[in-house]
């Protein structure tokens, strides 16, 4: 993207990121259903929720949460309407789940759509200059695994035949109470008795070898090769949905592995606490929009 410092005649100057998006902004915002991909009968669904004006915006992917099993493209819609109303094209992906999309089937979707939204940005009055991505709960572990791995055949493995040459890389990641060390939780809920949440996991990951695969925490902890794009972690101090100190423990190896990483620990939350209105809600979402515009002043930069 050109920096908006002067050009030759006759040529247009793009606007810079910085100039995309104020956090303080406040825009009316429509949303529709998208199909992002088709297989033979079957068609996947994206919610695209546009702030209206002059743009062009930024545009934020959303993975929605419910143990890789459960929820859709919908879960969010109050947080994602709030984050768009700032002035930032929300797109909110469907992808499989359960034995359906068992790993690594669902971060191949997602990784799919990262693909098509950079692709199609402007059918939303967007640019896919500085995309993001942001993630609920296992959601956050889906956004974050892609993130980290843009060009793993496996996660790469459905083809986008409209713009082959484009990969699933990210400008930043956002992730809310994420499940980021899966095999972790699953020996915690195990420990608990939680009979559901560990058949959450038997139904996505099938065994502890795919959860040690497709594992974040562990993927730093291996030295793998990975993406580290800064990141910025949102959890409830009272989470007891996962694994005391997960999310300190990731923070702090991210930031060993070179990554640049924020941690925000909100009192009194539990697990989910933004889909409750209040205090910490309005903070995470504060905190969500101040990431975003300094990652994109970043990006101008660089």
């Amino acid at each position: 993207m050109q920096s908006g410092q002067g050009s030759a005649a006759g040529t247009t100057t793009l606007p810079r990121l910085r100039d995309l998006y104020d956090p303080a902004g406040s825009f009316a915002v429509t949303s529709r259903d998208v199909e992002y991909r088709r297989e033979s009968s079957r068609s996947w669904l994206a919610r695209v929720y546009q702030p209206q004006g002059p743009g062009p915006f930024p545009v934020l992917m959303e993975v929605h949460g419910g143990a890789w099993n459960n929820n859709d493209r919908l879960q969010n819609e109050p947080l994602n309407r709030a984050v768009a109303a700032s002035g930032i094209v929300v797109v909110a992906v469907d992808f499989r789940q359960g034995e359906d999309g068992r790993y690594p089937g669902s971060i191949a979707d997602v990784n799919y759509a990262t693909r098509w939204i950079k692709q199609h940005a402007g059918d939303f009055n967007a640019t896919a200059e500085g995309i993001g991505s942001i993630g609920y709960s296992s959601g956050g572990h889906i956004n974050m695994l892609s993130a980290m791995k843009p060009n793993d055949p496996r996660y790469a493995a459905v083809r986008l035949d409209e713009a082959p040459e484009l990969d699933a890389s990210v400008a930043y990641v956002i992730m809310a109470w994420p499940v980021i060390d899966p095999l972790s939780r699953y020996r915690y809920a195990k420990g608990l008795g939680r009979d559901e949440m560990v058949g959450n996991h038997h139904r996505y990951w099938g065994d502890e070898a795919a959860m040690t695969d497709g594992n974040p925490q562990m993927i730093l902890e291996r030295g793998e090769s990975a993406t580290l794009p800064p990141a910025l972690l949102l959890q409830g101090a009272e989470d007891d949905v996962l694994t005391p100190g997960m999310a300190e423990k990731f923070a702090h190896t991210y930031g060993k592995a070179g990554g640049l990483i924020e941690l925000a620990l909100y009192p009194g939350g539990g697990h989910g606490y933004m889909r409750e209105p209040g205090p910490n809600t309005d903070r995470s979402l504060e905190a969500i929009k101040s990431f975003v515009a300094r990652q994109l002043r970043a990006l101008d930069t660089s």
